[in-house]
């Protein structure tokens, strides 16, 4: 399994997906994995989640996540389809440690240095900053991630096309999280991917 680090670093930008229709699924990943967002994060949010995760992972050279998993049941359910990463939008131990004794990749939320250190203590170091703008913006993560130089992020929550480069300058970020990549027209969601797939250069 590739870990998190790995993911991470594979492209610029995770879409945050909210898939309300399964037949939606494929066509949108062929098109993000075109335009180069090929680590994909659909969330738990709706009924057609599951299946979209189903239709995602047989489109070659995605790697599909799920992300908004907050319960144990949920990280088993998305364990047993196969899923390369899990997001969650904060961290506990009883939570954590299911996916981490899986060997799943696991991104936790994080917002404060108590959810780092927590982190720490399971032996984590990669987490998402969420929500990013509300709990403080850039300045807040670069004030969280002084003391804890080994950390690495992936700022989610807020962050727009225009914001995004900022984001991506400041070292510790490896990636964002941004649903403004998706809608429309799948040639306008590919166009979007491609932009965003460059904003790391």
């Amino acid at each position: 399994m590739t870990d998190i680090a790995t993911i991470m670093q594979t492209s610029a930008v995770i879409p945050v997906l909210v898939i309300d229709d399964a037949a939606t699924a494929r066509p949108l990943a062929e098109a993000l994995v075109a335009g180069g967002l090929k680590v994909l994060e659909v969330t738990l949010r709706t009924p057609a989640a599951m299946e979209a995760i189903a239709e995602m992972k047989t489109v070659p050279g995605a790697i599909v996540g799920a992300g908004t998993v907050v319960s144990e049941a949920q990280a088993r359910d998305v364990i047993d389809a196969g899923v390369e990463f899990i997001v969650s939008p904060g961290l506990t131990e009883r939570l954590a440690r299911p996916i981490l004794d899986a060997g799943v990749a696991y991104l936790p939320g994080t917002a404060t240095a108590g959810d780092i250190m927590r982190g720490l203590d399971l032996g984590l170091t990669h987490f998402k900053f969420f929500p990013a703008e509300t709990s403080g913006g850039l300045k807040a993560l670069k004030a969280l991630a002084a003391p804890f130089y080994q950390c690495r992020f992936c700022p989610t929550g807020g962050i727009t096309e225009a914001s995004a480069p900022d984001w991506l300058a400041f070292k510790p970020v490896l990636c964002l999280g941004g649903s403004w990549v998706t809608g429309g027209t799948m040639a306008e969601v590919e166009a979007r991917a491609r932009a965003a797939s460059a904003l790391r250069g």
